[in-house]
């Protein structure tokens, strides 16, 4: 099987949608706008050429972390498997163009982005953590939000050791 390999650039087009196979398997899927960008030199400008449509298909972990991280209008790129196909509607011939997402990512060209290692918690996590834990009382690290080992329970005056008064 030959299969090609792509890297495109665009602009988020459609709000990613979450779907599961009749096998249990997650997938997510959205619109990728990619709009070709040349300079005039007789104009002295920049000129934008035709724009081509993706739909961009994740699986599995990864179809969970799209759903979480890509948004409408967000600047992507995307690596992974072109297939195009054509078909007919309404009596005229179409073409779908689809990418099977290997990696994606923010354009980072655009704007700032952060990352946060799937599963871990976030700082939301971290704080509600930290309010469970101070209300019954239990150290938690305040960086991670995990549990520490619950505080030895001090003594209460009535499980003081007895003291024979005889021996004194």
């Amino acid at each position: 099987m030959n299969e090609t390999l792509v890297t495109v650039a665009g602009n988020v087009a459609s709000e990613t949608r979450m779907r599961v196979t009749a096998a249990g398997v997650r997938v997510a899927s959205f619109r990728l706008a990619s709009t070709e960008r040349r300079y005039n030199k007789e104009l002295h400008a920049w000129r934008d050429g035709d724009t081509v449509y993706y739909t961009v298909t994740c699986w599995r972990s990864m179809a969970e972390n799209a759903v979480e991280s890509v948004e409408k209008g967000q600047p992507m790129i995307v690596h992974g498997r072109l297939r195009v196909s054509s078909y007919e509607k309404d009596g005229q011939a179409r073409t779908a163009v689809e990418i099977e997402a290997r990696s994606l990512g923010h354009d980072i060209t655009w704007g700032v982005s952060t990352f946060v290692k799937a599963g871990a918690s976030t700082g939301a996590d971290r704080q509600l953590i930290g309010e469970i834990a101070s209300e019954f009382d239990e150290p938690f690290d305040p960086e991670t939000g995990e549990l520490l080992a619950p505080r030895p329970a001090e003594p209460a005056d009535d499980d003081a050791a007895p003291v024979d008064q005889d021996a004194a």
